[in-house]
């Protein structure tokens, strides 16, 4: 029997795009994108929230066939989405399995030739050349031990027998892609890879990008991320003509060249209207010349004297036709992020929590006070119990011990680190009746989607479950917000949330009224907040 192995092209691989473009929904979510990624070579995939990032790796592993353009691929590909379905009774070590089965083809096929030879059948010589070729190029005696080191290193779930659907989201990612990595394929695609990993998990995710030896597409907010390990960014944000922009030289170079690149486009936008203000004048004062019969002064030669209005006004028109038919569009304005004002109590202790504890969960016990305008960083290891303390001070858990108490009327909004809805409501619907309930509460909410500049008016008629996950973030930041919470609550708030808005956050957080606790991987952002209190929490005993 012929065991048929696909084995890795290693030098030989390539993965290109060309003129790709995906429509989805009556609507346009890629268009000309171009790209030729080549063992050694590292992209970041950029661009505001629905931009169409996580549509562009599904395209490029061949799993959404695009609508116009090309994807040709030369070699093994691993892919990591955001979202990971679970089959009933899937375990660790079945995820193993899935993603090690060339692995396991070869070994067994070695095993077998191997007998083979023992037993002298005919062709059992080549049959184990070939065989011992294959699982060496595989590596295939290293991948478990591979797995096993990665499994350790992401934090993940090492026991081969637990049950995936026993697994929270982020346990589940880094399992999946402790198998990518150990799987050493030619080309590695991965979806927003930070979100569910601790600082340990960072780094060790870091390097081993870094020495990949073939080739890595990464969408990913993560500044730090795309600042170590990102050769060349692909922008899906708006530019002159449509199409996306490539920059070399990692997120350093991106961030130089949009710039250049948004000052080029509002120059030759604004020299056009120059050009058009000019035409529109000349074809005006041809026109008139035309109407009055207007002739030079007698005594200017015949020829000279024949009008030449007509003429110029055919040329005239035909100069602004030919300039509105090559019109360049406006540059759109940058969305920005507006935080509602938040209100304020002075010198009311708006929460308090005295020696809490959740067994299993948040061993160590916590004590802390929060007024208007305190900031608190809450940092350690996953399983530390960050998310457990925040679900704790926002009264969604009650804790094992110790107590939590709040200031009477204060609010206190949570907005938890996965949020993932499937509801078929238009956005715009979803947020105004939580908005009509807030004022049924006494909260004057009078907050829109569009006013905090987190969803585009195109969006907001769009079924939520039919929203990107960072859409989808942005409306749940934006409901927690119409709360008008005295304290904020932020569970990992960077996830799946572009660069332009986590800026514009970060920025927004530090002058806010609000209390703000923030539980974050993100090393940016820590970076951004340094000068905040922190409260770090050690790895919770099992």
């Amino acid at each position: 029997m012929t065991i048929s192995i696909t084995l890795p092209a290693r030098a030989r691989a390539q993965l290109t795009a060309d003129g790709v473009r995906v429509d989805r929904g009556g609507r346009t979510v890629l268009a000309g994108v171009d790209m030729t990624v080549s063992p050694g070579s590292r992209w970041g995939v950029v661009g505001e929230n629905g931009r169409g990032k996580s549509t562009l790796l599904h395209v490029l592993d061949g799993t959404l066939p695009p609508d116009a353009g090309t994807v040709h691929r030369v070699g093994t590909l691993g892919t990591a989405a955001q979202e990971m379905s679970v089959a009933d009774g899937a375990t660790v070590g079945r995820a193993v399995d899935a993603e090690l089965a060339q692995v396991r083809a070869a070994l067994a096929a070695f095993e077998a030739s191997t007998r083979w030879l023992a037993e002298g059948r005919p062709d059992a010589a080549d049959r184990y050349a070939g065989a011992l070729a294959a699982a060496e190029a595989l590596d295939a005696w290293d991948a478990d031990r591979r797995v096993d080191l990665a499994l350790d290193a992401l934090g993940a779930v090492t026991d081969r027998d637990r049950r995936l659907d026993e697994l929270s989201v982020g346990q589940r990612y880094r399992v999946r892609l402790a198998c990518l990595l150990g799987a050493r394929h030619d080309f590695l695609l991965l979806d927003e890879p930070t979100n569910h990993l601790d600082a340990a998990g960072l780094d060790f995710l870091t390097a081993k990008l870094r020495e990949h030896p073939g080739g890595v597409v990464v969408v990913s907010h993560d500044r730090a991320l795309l600042a170590d390990v990102a050769t060349t960014i692909l922008d899906l944000d708006p530019s002159r003509d449509g199409r996306p922009r490539v920059y070399g030289g990692g997120l350093a170079g991106f961030q130089a060249g949009r710039i250049a690149e948004r000052d080029r486009w509002e120059e030759e936008y604004e020299r056009q209207r120059t050009t058009h203000t000019r035409l529109t004048r000349d074809l005006s004062q041809a026109q008139n010349r035309l109407v009055t019969g207007w002739r030079p002064d007698k005594g200017t030669g015949k020829h000279q004297r024949a009008t030449r209005a007509p003429a110029l006004v055919r040329s005239v028109h035909r100069r602004r036709d030919e300039l509105e038919r090559n019109a360049v569009t406006a540059p759109p304005p940058p969305a920005r992020f507006t935080m509602p004002a938040m209100p304020a109590r002075p010198g009311v202790r708006l929460l308090v929590a005295d020696g809490v504890v959740v067994a299993g969960r948040l061993d160590r016990e916590v004590t802390l006070s929060l007024e208007s305008g305190a900031r608190l960083v809450v940092t350690g290891p996953n399983g530390a119990g960050k998310s457990t303390l925040l679900a704790v001070l926002a009264g969604g858990l009650p804790p094992t011990a110790g107590t939590v108490t709040r200031a009477r009327n204060a609010r206190v909004g949570l907005l938890a680190q996965e949020e993932s809805r499937t509801d078929r409501r238009p956005a715009r619907d979803v947020f105004a009746t939580h908005v009509a309930r807030l004022a049924g509460t006494g909260v004057g909410a009078e907050l829109s989607l569009t006013g905090l500049g987190l969803l585009p008016s195109a969006d907001l008629g769009r079924p939520v479950g039919d929203l990107s996950m960072g859409q989808q973030r942005r409306l749940a930041l934006a409901m927690v917000l119409a709360t008008r919470p005295h304290v904020l609550l932020l569970d990992e708030p960077t996830n799946h949330l572009s660069i332009a808005l986590v800026d514009e956050l970060t920025e927004a957080l530090r002058v806010t009224d609000a209390a703000v606790v923030l539980a974050t991987h993100d090393r940016q952002l820590r970076r951004d907040v340094a000068g905040w209190p922190r409260l770090d929490l050690p790895a919770t005993a099992h």
